[in-house]
């Protein structure tokens, strides 16, 4: 992912000197258990601790001649640490170092995207307590439905975002496993207690059964994750982007002093930042499909999951996290105006309140489709600007003959909608 959209704690898990810094873990660990164990000498994973280390440059200069990146850095590293180096990498193969390095990786990631989600939680609370009872229109297919409450509308993201937190703690847990068993998995040169000690050390579990790799359903998984989160903050995005809008203008991005929306036009202040959460989340979702289609490699092991991790890895996790970072600090800044919720419910004319006045119909001895055809008749003509509904229903006389004018005023009451609120409240974010 390019800098502009990359944050360097996230950026830093997947840098070349990380991934040897694992690498390097992983190897000594190894070497830890087999020495417990009594199949490499005493005092190897004290050389491997006390003088093990690498360059970045030298393992690049041997990977161009032995077109191996694994060999490159177990030739840097023992070039630094001596002979007892021979010891290092005892029956173990490639995958072994480079699934059980992508496992902590992915898990590191996860953890810094959980407390991304933790602080755009924080920010939706904060907004949906604010903003609990300020009325405005909720809309079907665009289209003016019933009223509802802008706290509402965040309080569906926090609990929206509860789901990911929830999602993302499994598929972390999911991912977080290590593979130390050698060749195609069989452990024919290796204590399987390597491997559990190995993972215990890294804060993972033991893959119960591996071939030469890992299996990439878990990977699949955690990535389908990350894409299904990224919807989430195009959901609510484009929420934020349909409340900017001119003829809407109920809600905005924070516009700060000497911002400048256009090149052309200075009146402009444009919903940008969810704009780019948008193309944000169309990437990560993207990530998703390639990690599906890595399940399915040949027999113990093939290579065509390598290249397509070594790019989704660093680029889901970190836009991913660049995203959520965003969101939670567009929805902290958010500027809403419940002035224009109010003009905005208002300009029906009450047709906002039609479901009201049907159901009373019906409670008053109409039928349901009597009752709908006078309603409609009446809201059509307000619909048509021909006059307010309010006064069509009450000059009706087959309205009138059922509800007198002074229950159908009462029926125009916006807080009937409200009588709720505290209940879901109480469902999203406890008593």
């Amino acid at each position: 992912m390019i800098p502009r959209y990359s944050r360097p704690q996230m950026a830093s898990i997947w840098s070349d000197q990380s991934r040897y810094e694992i690498w390097l873990e992983i190897e000594t660990l190894a070497a830890e258990a087999m020495e417990q164990l009594g199949t490499i000498p005493a005092g190897t994973s004290k050389v491997l601790r006390d003088k093990g280390a690498f360059d970045i440059q030298r393992i690049d200069e041997i990977e161009r001649e032995v077109k191996h990146d694994v060999i490159a850095f177990l030739t840097s590293v023992s070039e630094h640490a001596g002979p007892e180096a021979r010891f290092m990498h005892q029956g173990m193969t490639s995958s072994d170092v480079l699934d059980t390095c992508l496992a902590v990786q992915l898990t590191r990631a996860a953890d810094i995207l959980l407390a991304d989600i933790d602080a755009l939680l924080a920010a939706l609370k904060r907004r949906a307590l604010e903003h609990k009872y300020t009325v405005t229109v909720g809309r079907s297919h665009g289209i003016h439905a019933e009223p509802t409450t802008f706290g509402l509308k965040m309080a569906l993201g926090y609990a929206e975002f509860t789901r990911a937190k929830e999602r993302l703690l499994r598929a972390k847990e999911d991912v977080g496993t290590a593979a130390i068993s050698g060749a195609v998995g069989t452990f024919a040169h290796l204590d399987p207690r390597v491997e559990a000690y190995v993972a215990e050390k890294l804060g993972l579990k033991p893959e119960p059964v591996s071939t030469q790799v890992i299996p990439r359903d878990r990977h699949a998984m955690f990535f389908a994750t990350l894409g299904v989160i990224a919807s989430s903050v195009e959901r609510l995005a484009t929420e934020i982007r349909h409340l900017q809008r001119t003829e809407v203008g109920e809600a905005e991005e924070f516009f700060s002093e000497g911002q400048k929306g256009s090149s052309a036009m200075p009146h402009k202040r444009n919903p940008v930042l969810t704009e780019n959460l948008t193309g944000l989340a169309r990437l990560v979702r993207g990530y998703a499909i390639p990690a599906m289609e890595n399940v399915a490699l040949w027999h113990e092991r093939d290579i065509s999951h390598s290249s397509v991790e070594r790019l989704i890895g660093p680029d889901a996790t970190v836009t991913l996290d660049f995203a959520l970072a965003r969101l939670a600090s567009v929805i902290d800044k958010l500027v809403v105006y419940p002035e224009k919720m109010k003009e905005n419910l208002e300009r029906g004319g009450g047709l906002v309140h039609s479901q009201q006045v049907l159901l009373a119909l019906t409670q008053a001895g109409v039928s349901r489709e009597n009752a709908y055809r006078l309603v409609q008749r009446n809201a059509m003509r307000a619909f048509r600007g021909e006059g307010e509904f309010l006064a069509f229903l009450k000059a009706d006389a087959d309205v009138t003959a059922a509800l007198a004018p002074e229950k159908i005023e009462a029926l125009f009451d916006p807080q009937h909608h409200m009588r709720n609120v505290d209940v879901i409240f109480g469902r999203v974010f406890g008593a």
